[in-house]
């Protein structure tokens, strides 16, 4: 044992091409997460007049179902690494069902009633949701298995972060810009949304099939799968574990795994207010700077430094370590969230600056965490043997996803108590009350700024290091050295 933990720990070579391709995921995990979490709640109450308490529910009853579908999806993907040493089937499942039902999602007739309306909107949303779990819960676990190392896994989800940047500023400033061409063209709310969702969805679609073919590109670099007749494989990937079973397992690794139960804690807190601000934008740029079409120069504000910064805290977490940069990146966010309470005094173009700053934060604590869960993954493979992946990658974006939507409920809340009026494609709201106005103000800045404070609770309370993590296990560290 001590003469294996004596070794220096094999890193499985990364080439560019791997990298490229994996980092190609995030144009659907980014535009999932960025198009629905801007604009969706917007349409529900500003084009299909939902209230705003119905329009959160909507999204949020939508998005629990990734409570319950997440860890089964990474069950079975668990099976079929163990069976064919792949996950790639499961995720192209997801370039048929996603693309097709998140189409439908933006699909309502124009003059369809509202409560009918929320009901097609909850029901093709949940669809879309469960096509999204088809693809992300396997690119979750990914890391894990293309590339070994606490560096190297740094490095390969730094430019997954470039990426995701990249196209939360593609999904997040082209995608109202898309749905007003759609407008101009059809004249209506309907083809401005529906246009734009067909092509988020063609995006989709070539994002999955480049992504689910990196493991062939990867060909012999993959960690060696479970035995399907061992038996740890045998207790997680049970074929036929009912609902009851998959709830149990996720709260026993929770329970077992201190390091992915403070993690995940950790993200599903910031998830609550990333989530939060997303939905957000759309409503500030509106009722507080005045002009709908801001929204385009926020994203680009919070974007263009997020860019620039992903690299950088790989860097950063090569010199400090992970975990000490993810808390100075969960303090830049704290703060300048905070410092958006400005708005209620001087609304203007000045909040670019602070949004610039949540911009930077954010690339950090999108890369950091995620660099963190393989080696999470890594280690309980080490102590406990290995076969899990799929269920931790399940638990994590169940934890994600409810993450982001109750972020949009927290809004959807606020607004509902603070008196926002509700418009239709055919009747629009002028002004908003002083109340309004003020509401959408907290949920862009103190609300999240409360949110990133709690998440240090379980941050500083995460044990692993880089000396927990680079220690060669045999058939998960990599091939043998030549």
């Amino acid at each position: 044992m001590s003469q294996v933990a004596s070794r220096p720990p094999r890193t499985r070579e990364l080439r560019t091409g791997v990298m490229a391709r994996y980092a190609t995921g995030e144009f659907v995990t980014s535009g999932f997460a960025a198009l629905p979490g801007l604009v969706l709640v917007y349409y529900l109450t500003d084009s299909l007049a939902v209230p705003a308490l119905l329009a959160g529910a909507v999204v949020t009853f939508a998005k629990l179902w990734d409570i319950i579908i997440d860890p089964i999806v990474g069950a079975y993907s668990d099976r079929e690494f163990a069976a064919r040493g792949s996950r790639r089937r499961l995720m192209l499942l997801g370039a048929v069902v996603l693309p097709v039902f998140f189409v439908v999602t933006f699909a309502v007739p124009t003059g369809t009633e509202p409560l009918l309306a929320a009901v097609w909107v909850f029901v093709a949303f949940l669809l879309a949701a469960t096509g999204f779990s088809f693809f992300q819960v396997p690119y979750n676990v990914l890391p894990a298995e293309l590339v070994s190392g606490y560096d190297a896994r740094t490095r390969l989800l730094s430019a997954r972060v470039v990426v995701l940047t990249a196209a939360i500023l593609l999904y997040g400033g082209g995608g109202p810009a898309v749905r007003e061409v759609g407008v101009e063209l059809f004249g209506t709310d309907f083809g401005g949304y529906l246009f734009m969702a067909i092509g988020a969805a063609v995006i989709f679609i070539v994002a999955i099939l480049v992504t689910s073919s990196v493991e062939k590109a990867a060909r012999g670099k993959l960690v060696t799968p479970p035995k399907p007749a061992s038996r740890v494989f045998t207790e997680i990937a049970a074929p036929r574990d009912s609902i009851a079973v998959q709830a149990r397992r996720g709260i026993s690794m929770l329970r077992t795994s201190k390091p992915f139960r403070t993690l995940l804690v950790t993200f599903f807190t910031q998830a609550l207010a990333a989530g939060g601000m997303l939905a957000g934008t759309q409503y500030v740029a509106t009722w507080v700077l005045g002009d709908a079409n801001a929204v385009t120069d926020l994203f680009i504000a919070l974007i263009l430094p997020a860019i620039i910064a992903a690299p950088l805290w790989g860097v950063v977490a090569r010199r400090i370590g992970k975990e000490r940069s993810y808390v100075i990146a969960t303090s830049i966010f704290f703060l300048a969230a905070l410092s958006l309470t400005g708005l209620l005094l001087v609304p203007g173009y000045w909040i670019v600056v602070p949004i610039g700053l949540v911009g930077i934060a954010y690339a950090g604590i999108q890369a950091l965490p995620l660099s963190m869960l393989p080696d999470v993954i890594a280690h309980d493979a080490r102590t406990n043997g290995p076969g899990r992946g799929g269920s931790f990658s399940g638990m994590w974006t169940a934890g994600e996803t409810t993450g982001l939507a109750f972020g949009t409920t927290i809004l959807a809340v606020i607004l509902a108590i603070s008196g926002y009026l509700e418009s239709t494609a055919a009747t629009a709201v002028e002004a908003q009350p002083n109340s309004a106005v003020f509401g959408i103000v907290m949920s862009f800045s103190v609300v999240p700024a409360i949110l990133m404070a709690l998440s240090f609770i379980p941050l500083f309370r995460y044990p692993l290091r880089k000396k927990d993590v680079d220690i060669e296990q045999p058939g998960v560290a990599g091939p043998p050295a030549a």
